[in-house]
């Protein structure tokens, strides 16, 4: 009994094309990992490791950002992705003062839907759905200017009668200044393996992601700057490959296209995040971001348009941070992320004044 040339398209293309970010020569399972709902990391180019903030939602990407600040949040992610794929995460963080360690529990998910499943000859036999979960842990600690964390992922993925599991970790290190307007960190993400395949034996890697990254906020003044290096266990080696079916240089004497060169400078920009906040006090941040290798894997031969420039902002409203963030990946394509941020020690205080 075979699926619809729907499911074989989904499989081919959707998993491995629409999700953030592409691994050199499409290797690897679970890419779903790299999809982040969270608005703040949508609008920061897809990647807010350098974002310092009090905000629970961040740990996804750097657990070395989780200190006892975030004692007591609650956060809520949505992304109502392209042919509407829907994805999502919660987190919750709590501080243990006598473990001197600060905890955080979380899970991710993406649904993928319905679909119809058919015989070879078109006949209709039903219908089957696909997703993918994570559900993540993360302890961390603070030592003196240093914050330190590690997340472990339970993986579970279920495409039609295809079912896998894995496990994986997140390590990672940062360093601030002392005024905390200047950190640097190194993360290395994803380090795992696949307990079980989705066929027979057929094991497949888990893509690591190793990133290191710095940010700046100046004094007296609104903006932050982050500048990242994301898949550097690939540097040297170019992250994506070019669509030369368009390519309309033919070489004369084989008929086929020719393919583009690149040089050192092409290999070294494609692992390049840049992204900046205007911060206005506890109540408005604008993001803007920029991704090099969002927008040369996903440009048109003809037509780059905006794609792998991101922007967001985010408003407190009384006990709540809103954040909104949108992510163009193709020529009049974005996303719209939407998350909230909550503190349950806030709450409390409002009951305890009113009594």
């Amino acid at each position: 009994m075979k699926t619809t040339m729907r499911l074989k398209l989904f499989l081919l293309l959707v998993l491995p094309g629409l999700l953030v970010k592409a691994q050199v020569g499409g290797m690897g399972t679970y890419r779903f990992l790299y999809l982040q709902p969270n608005a703040r990391i949508a609008g920061l180019g897809g990647n807010a490791i350098v974002t310092p903030d009090n905000d629970v939602n961040l740990i996804v990407q750097n657990p070395s950002l989780l200190n006892k600040n975030f004692h007591n949040q609650i956060g809520l992610n949505f992304v109502n992705y392209f042919a509407n794929i829907k994805a999502g995460d919660f987190n919750f963080a709590f501080h243990i003062d006598t473990l001197h360690t600060t905890f955080s529990m979380g899970i991710q998910f993406v649904n993928y839907g319905d679909f119809t499943k058919t015989a070879p000859d078109g006949q209709v036999l039903g219908t089957f759905s696909a997703g993918e979960y994570n559900l993540h842990l993360t302890a961390a600690r603070v030592y003196k200017q240093f914050q330190y964390g590690a997340s472990l992922k339970l993986i579970n993925s279920t495409l039609e009668t295809y079912n896998s599991f894995g496990i994986a970790a997140d390590v990672a290190a940062s360093w601030f200044s002392k005024d905390r307007l200047l950190m640097t960190t190194a993360v290395i993400s994803n380090a795992g393996i696949q307990l079980k395949a989705y066929r027979n034996d057929h094991y497949e890697n888990i893509p690591i992601n190793i990133q290191v990254g710095f940010s700046k906020k100046f004094e007296h003044n609104p903006l932050r700057i982050g500048i990242i290096l994301q898949e550097l266990q690939s540097a040297g080696k170019l992250l994506y490959q070019i669509n030369n079916r368009n390519n309309k240089n033919i070489d004369l004497e084989t008929g086929l296209p020719i393919q583009e060169k690149f040089n050192i400078f092409d290999q070294a920009l494609s692992h390049v995040v840049v992204n900046t906040e205007l911060i206005f006090g506890k109540t408005l941040n604008i993001r803007f971001g920029y991704n090099a290798l969002r927008r040369r894997e996903l440009s048109l031969t003809d037509v780059r348009g905006m794609n792998g420039f991101t922007w967001g902002f985010g408003i407190k409203i009384n006990r709540f941070q809103i954040a909104y963030g949108s992510g163009i990946y193709l020529t009049g394509r974005n996303t719209n992320n939407f998350s909230i941020v909550t503190r349950l020690d806030d709450f409390k205080r409002k009951k305890n004044t009113t009594n």
